[in-house]
């Protein structure tokens, strides 16, 4: 329990010294008008409570994340702490909070108009299409699991029956100001969602569980297939959103359109990232242990078809018992609905944002709103099986883009784009060498793909710091 003790310590004290360092270098103007002011529209520009918008940041950008992605991530061992805390503190904090703070800059603007404006036009025509598409794909798959888990605890209502009464909420969501179901519900969920891990952590210590310590005789490769498997990149991508998702940028533009005060972007964006970090940790710990051990884990997970959600559902009720069954019904369940509605409405946003479309008008947002649904319902009568496969790696490379960004950003405003650069450089070698390595990429042997995707981060990595240098020369001369 100690790693997980000073691994939570970590996170916490973290939040208050590098979150203060990089609101420090972005400059927060606490005298500068938000989007929330200067752009009310009473729809999605709309000032929310700071506590308000913290729990619905915090749940728009966890949903299963946390949890799924940590139990499977917990397969690696207790290497899985090391990640989470680092990249929760150095990557998914980074990434989450400028991405937050570059749409308020930018009159709430979704990610796409943002990166476009630092990468160039034919990256905003690309991440356009991508994040629609993206946004698509996530409300289908998170329309279609939870109709199904529902229709077999059910009998009066089949599974049609399910997705449409789930439809007809992401609709609602979609189409009301964002205060009217999002501003009401999400703050529920997401303190539960905060009660379910502090109840694990409870739990962990009443049952006696032995979570395993991170040392220098642990700090290995413990999952059953450490070949096809290998840590990097594999582990970096397996656990996104406990430590950086390129879904929370599609997130972050809703809540700064609600945020009155500048100020108020370290707890929204930095804060909802360290928690959603300190929730990975207690699921990933509780995964190691609750078993027996990483190893029993890694045995269940083979014997059951890697199916974490069965984890779950046995790590709830046995930890937790008849509250833990309720509160596994709402992480399989309404974790992923409010995934899937936020999903569509950032969708919406995008399409809006790029056609200039005014949201005001429920005609036009109905406009915008109804052929996403109509492909989204499409799209769970496919197999997604192939496509889903694909999703993690899509995830991560959204997030290397708004990295890179980020990156930009501060080399073009002279501040100190370090803290953006590293992670942008490593995050690049996680996702090329994972598709080259993965099945579903192009299945090179591990040392072929992680040379590969290393040489192409640092060549990436040069070439921006060259531009760099070149634009400071330009604008010396004059």
């Amino acid at each position: 329990m100690i790693t997980l003790c000073v691994s939570i310590m970590v996170l916490v004290v973290g939040y208050w010294l590098y979150g203060n360092l990089i609101e420090r270098i972005f400059g927060v103007d606490e005298n500068r008008a938000t989007p929330a002011t200067s752009r009310a529209d009473g729809v999605d520009f709309v000032i929310l409570p700071p506590w308000k918008i913290f729990l619905i940041q915090f749940l728009n950008i966890a949903g299963l994340g946390p949890i799924f992605g940590a139990v499977a991530g917990a397969m690696w061992g207790p290497v899985a702490f090391l990640w989470i805390v680092l990249g929760s503190l150095f990557a998914g904090g980074v990434h989450d909070y400028f991405s937050g703070m570059l749409s308020i800059r930018h009159g709430g603007q979704s990610i796409s108009e943002v990166s476009g404006y630092y990468l160039g036009s034919w990256v905003k025509q690309f991440m356009r299409g991508f994040t629609v598409l993206l946004m698509i794909i996530v409300g289908a798959v998170f329309l279609l699991g939870p109709a199904k888990i529902l229709a077999g605890m059910t009998d009066s209502i089949s599974l049609f029956g399910w997705v449409m009464i789930i439809l007809g909420y992401y609709i609602l969501s979609t189409i009301l100001p964002i205060d009217k179901v999002i501003g009401k519900l999400y703050p529920v969920f997401g303190m539960a969602l905060i009660f379910m891990a502090v109840g694990l952590f409870i739990s962990m210590f009443t049952q006696g569980m032995v979570v395993p310590e991170l040392s220098m005789s642990s700090f290995s490769n413990f999952h059953y297939t450490p070949d096809s498997f290998p840590v990097f990149p594999m582990l970096f991508v397996t656990i996104a959103c406990g430590a950086i998702s390129g879904f929370h940028a599609t997130q972050s533009p809703l809540m700064a359109r609600c945020i009155s005060n500048e100020k108020q972007g370290k707890q929204v964006f930095y804060g909802a990232m360290v928690t959603e970090g300190v929730v990975a940790l207690i699921w990933a710990a509780i995964s190691m242990s609750f078993f027996g051990g990483v190893e029993e884990l890694n045995l269940m997970m083979l014997e059951n078809g890697d199916n974490t959600a069965l984890m779950v559902n046995r790590i709830s009720n046995g930890a937790l018992g008849t509250i833990g069954g309720l509160l596994a019904i709402l992480g399989v369940v309404a974790a992923p609905i409010t995934s899937g509605d936020t999903s569509f409405r950032s969708a919406r946003i995008i399409i809006a944002d790029f056609m200039k479309a005014d949201q005001k008008s429920i005609k036009n947002r109905l406009l915008i709103s109804i052929p996403l649904f109509v492909v989204g319902y499409l799209l769970t009568l496919v197999n997604f099986g192939v496509i889903w496969r694909y999703f993690a790696w899509t995830n991560q490379t959204l997030a290397t883009v708004v990295l890179w960004t980020v990156t930009v950003y501060l080399m073009r405003e002279k501040k100190n784009f370090w803290l953006a650069l590293i992670p942008s450089t490593f995050m690049t070698a996680v996702v090329v060498s994972y598709i080259l390595l993965a099945p579903e990429g192009f299945s090179l042997p591990v040392d072929v793909s992680i040379f590969i995707g290393i040489f192409t981060s640092l060549v990436l990595m040069v070439l921006v710091m060259v531009r760099s240098k070149s634009l400071k020369l330009v604008e010396k001369l004059n």
